[in-house]
C-alpha cells in the first residue's frame, strides 16, 4: 500500500517538482544559487549606502566590517547607525535594532517544520546566514517542493546564502571606499523599500497574508510617532494576531461547507 500511495503521489507532481526531487544535494545548492542572483541588483546599492552612511558616522573600517559580520542584518544596522549618528543612549540603540530584527524570530519559527530536524552545527550556521533574501527564497521553495528530504534543503539555502551574504560584505566594502565618490543627489536609499516589496508581494497568496500585511502597514503609520521605531513593537504582533485570526475563520469556514 505505501508504494501504491508513493507511485499516485509522484504521478501527481509537476515536471518542475520532479526534477526538484532528482538533485543532489549539491545541485539543490547550485539551484538556490542561481535563483538568488537577482538579489545582487539590490544587495549592492543597499550595501554600498550603509558603508556610506557608516562612514559618515565616524566608523573607521574594522568597525563597519565587524558590525557588518557580526549583525549581518540591513534594517538593523541602518537603524543603528542612523541613532548613533543622533548620538541615541546605547541602551536605546540596542532595543531599537532588536526591535527592527525581530522579523527574523518569525522567520525562524516558520522555518521549523523544513529545517528543524537538521543537526545542531547546521541549525546554528542557518541561523547566522538567516536573511530576508534567504528566507523568502528558502519558504518558497519548501512550500513548492514539500517532498524535498533535508540534505535537499539545507542545501538550496546555502546556495542562496553564498549568492547574497558574501555580496553585502563586498558592497559595504565598496561603500566605504567609493562612498566619498558618490553625488550626493544619488538616492540610492530606494533600495530598502525595493528590497522588501520584492520580497513580501510574491508571499501574499491568501487572505489572511493579505490582512496580516495590511494591518502591518496601518499599525506601522499610525504608530510612527513613537521614538526609535517602536512602533514595530505594537504593529507587529498585531499583525500576526490579525493573519492568524483569518487564518482560524477561513478553516472554521472551509470545515463548515465540508
Amino acid at each position: 500500500m505505501t508504494a501504491q500511495a508513493d507511485l499516485a503521489a509522484d504521478s501527481c507532481l509537476t515536471p518542475e517538482q520532479s526534477r526538484a526531487l532528482r538533485r543532489k544535494p549539491a545541485q539543490c545548492v547550485r539551484h538556490g544559487f542561481v535563483q538568488a542572483l537577482p538579489f545582487i541588483l539590490v544587495l549592492l546599492p543597499f550595501g554600498m549606502l550603509f558603508g556610506v552612511v557608516a562612514t559618515d558616522a565616524g566608523l573607521d573600517l574594522p568597525q563597519i566590517l565587524g558590525f557588518t559580520v557580526l549583525v549581518l542584518a540591513g534594517a538593523s544596522q541602518f537603524t543603528a547607525v542612523q541613532l548613533m549618528t543622533d548620538h541615541a543612549p546605547a541602551l536605546v540603540i540596542i532595543v531599537s535594532a532588536i526591535a527592527v530584527n525581530l522579523r527574523m524570530a518569525m522567520y525562524s519559527a516558520s522555518l521549523v517544520p523544513w529545517l528543524g530536524r537538521a543537526r545542531p552545527r547546521d541549525r546554528a550556521w542557518i541561523a547566522y546566514v538567516l536573511v530576508d533574501q534567504s528566507y523568502a527564497l528558502a519558504i518558497q521553495h519548501y512550500e513548492k517542493h514539500p517532498r524535498l528530504n533535508l540534505e535537499q534543503r539545507i542545501g538550496y539555502f546555502l546556495g542562496a546564502v553564498l549568492a547574497t551574504c558574501p555580496i553585502w560584505l563586498l558592497a559595504t566594502l565598496l561603500g566605504v571606499w567609493l562612498g566619498q565618490a558618490i553625488p550626493e543627489d544619488w538616492a540610492l536609499d530606494f533600495a530598502m523599500p525595493i528590497t522588501f516589496l520584492a520580497l513580501i508581494a510574491p508571499m501574499l497568496r491568501s487572505p489572511a497574508h493579505l490582512a496580516a500585511a495590511l494591518v502591518a502597514v496601518v499599525g506601522s503609520l499610525v504608530f510612527a510617532f513613537l521614538p526609535s521605531g517602536l512602533g514595530l513593537f505594537v504593529a507587529a504582533p498585531l499583525a500576526m494576531l490579525t493573519g492568524a485570526g483569518v487564518e482560524v475563520l477561513m478553516e472554521r469556514r472551509n470545515g463548515a461547507r465540508l
